[in-house]
């Protein structure tokens, strides 16, 4: 089962000058828990907005430059090659960003997204979902508080089952 994991503001806005424009706690403690022990996969900027690479996590990180090299990183120059990798993995998990996400949208089975109750200024987004091919199975309030600045939800999206069989 692949699946897309992000956090997205109310009109998808994921991040911008390579970082996120929030800061939410549990959200950070939920991507830890959902995939560790899996394999990440992500683009080069991505990777590149970590200080150093995320713990027991195979980095899977999708590139155009063929020279490109960084200690943590297994180096890929496709989605194809990357789902290869990681063919043994259960759960791949696609992490970002936007371009990556808009590839991921045409092949992931699911989707773990934190919608954050916001407007951001952004120069990355996450693409729309489209409704007739994902289905909302859960969805999971959180009010903001004294660590969090805005309100989110957990949504959990399932490719449709017409859809899978097409």
């Amino acid at each position: 089962m692949i699946t897309m994991i992000a956090a997205a503001g109310q009109n998808n806005e994921l991040g911008k000058d390579n970082d996120l424009v929030w800061h939410l706690p549990n959200d950070f403690k939920r991507f830890k828990q959902l995939t560790t022990g899996h394999h990440i996969i992500m683009g080069r900027k991505t990777f590149e907005s970590f200080p150093k690479p995320l713990p027991n996590r195979t980095h899977l990180v999708i590139t155009r430059n063929i020279n490109y090299a960084k200690e943590g990183a297994v180096i890929v120059h496709s989605m194809k090659e990357a789902l290869e990798l990681a063919k043994e993995d259960p759960q791949p998990f696609i992490i970002g960003g936007g371009e990556i996400y808009r590839i991921g949208l045409e092949i992931a089975d699911k989707i773990e997204l934190t919608r954050v109750h916001g407007t951001f200024e952004a120069d990355t987004f996450f693409p729309d979902i489209p409704k007739d091919e994902w289905e909302l199975v859960a969805a999971e309030a959180h009010e903001k508080d004294e660590k969090h600045n805005f309100s989110f939800t957990y949504e959990t999206w399932i490719r449709s089952t017409s859809q899978a069989n097409e």
